[in-house]
């Protein structure tokens, strides 16, 4: 008499593989041979948005010591000709006008680092 044939079922998930009986695998269909297949349609194509053009950004410059506005609501170029007569970078906190928030942020150190920068070049 003989033993049972035993195969490698490898159509498990994560687990590896398990010997079965080769019986148990001829009578049960494969899995995934009778499955639907999905393919998913594809989105709308949307119609692209072209940003609004920034403006340019605006500066305040406000001297620490004194806290005296040196310079409000100026350009890049007006920034650096403020700086000039400034002795050092940190003698002064500048800012710039965030038009989203309605606000001034402080610049960072290295923000501040490239204004600085800036008015060494000429």
């Amino acid at each position: 008499m003989p033993g049972k044939v035993w195969v490698l079922e490898t159509s498990t998930k994560g687990t590896g593989a398990n010997m079965v009986p080769l019986e148990r695998v001829l009578e049960s269909p494969a899995s995934n041979s009778t499955a639907p297949v999905h393919v998913p349609r594809k989105p709308p194509s949307r119609p692209a948005v072209e940003p609004e053009p920034r403006a340019p950004r605006r500066f305040k410059i406000v001297d620490i010591l004194t806290r005296q506005v040196l310079g409000e609501d100026v350009s890049a170029r007006e920034t650096i000709e403020v700086l000039r007569g400034v002795r050092s970078v940190v003698d002064v906190n500048l800012y710039v006008w965030e038009p989203g928030h309605e606000r001034w942020r402080l610049l960072t150190v290295a923000e501040q680092g490239v204004m600085w920068e800036l008015r060494e070049r000429r």
